[in-house]
């Protein structure tokens, strides 16, 4: 009589850190994807603050630019969130996802090791756009502890955001659809503080503008980029903003992050 060996099961962390590599990986062996990727987000904010930077004034600020770059770099999220919707897609369609699905790992582990690998592209992608915002005339007016905390409420709104693109990716299918899908996060960019202030939108659309996520994640990030202004600029304190905005970053992820895992195991 003969037994077979059941292989056993790889603990998440593990699994997830094989499958971050992997992903990694991918980005490595096709360089194009991120430099394509920080192109793209620096010929928009160089748009954006060429464009508009000589016609919108907002009080309280001598430069545009230090309203458009805390704005620009926190919805910028979105942008770099539709390639984690494609990538997704892509798992699905060309069956890597099913190689994964028959291993003996967590599977858990595949949606994790995704979010993990594209916060880091993010970090990196938002390091490179501040940069160039620093290069032609951002500037911090708080100090550069609250300089790393504004990076790090990005970051860790990137990170929300993933779980929704996430999810975007699973349910749409393919790449085309789920580009397509991810969309439709745009007007949510540009209907919020972002580059404009919400005071100078029609009455009936600052209702939504001034409680939507993005917003109050904007401004938290302006209003630690801006200093001893800040609160005269945006009306609030700094902590009135940062509370809000990890509400809705928790309140993200409650819903999209179940809501991913679920339709991950139904397949």
């Amino acid at each position: 009589m003969t037994t077979t060996a059941v292989p056993q099961q790889a603990g998440l962390a593990r699994s997830t850190a094989t499958v971050t590599r992997r992903a990694l990986l991918r980005y490595v062996r096709t360089p194009q994807l991120i430099v394509l990727a920080t192109i793209q987000m620096a010929l928009f904010f160089l748009i954006y603050r060429y464009m508009f930077g000589g016609a919108i004034h907002v009080s309280g600020i001598e430069h545009y630019v230090d309203y458009l770059v805390p704005g620009f770099v926190a919805t910028g999220v979105l942008f770099i969130g539709i390639g984690t919707a494609t990538a997704m897609a892509d798992d699905l369609s060309d069956g890597f996802v099913d190689r994964l699905r028959s291993l003996p790992i967590p599977r858990s582990s595949v949606l994790a090791a995704r979010v993990t690998a594209d916060t880091a592209i993010l970090t990196f992608t938002t390091a490179v756009t501040v940069a160039i915002a620093y290069a032609v005339g951002f500037r911090l007016h708080g100090s550069a502890l609250d300089g790393l905390a504004a990076f790090g409420l990005v970051v860790l709104f990137g990170f929300a955001f993933e779980w929704a693109f996430i999810t975007m990716g699973l349910f749409a299918g393919n790449a085309q659809a789920a580009q397509g899908l991810g969309m439709i996060v745009f007007p949510f960019a540009l209907i919020s503080s972002a580059y404009v202030p919400v005071s100078s939108m029609p009455d009936w659309l600052q209702v939504f503008a001034s409680h939507q996520p993005l917003t109050y994640m904007v401004d938290a990030v302006r209003s630690l980029t801006l200093g001893p202004d800040a609160q005269a600029v945006l009306g609030h304190p700094t902590s009135y903003f940062v509370t809000r905005a990890l509400l809705w970053t928790a309140g993200i992820v409650a819903v999209f992050l179940p809501l991913a895992v679920a339709k991950y195991r139904r397949g």
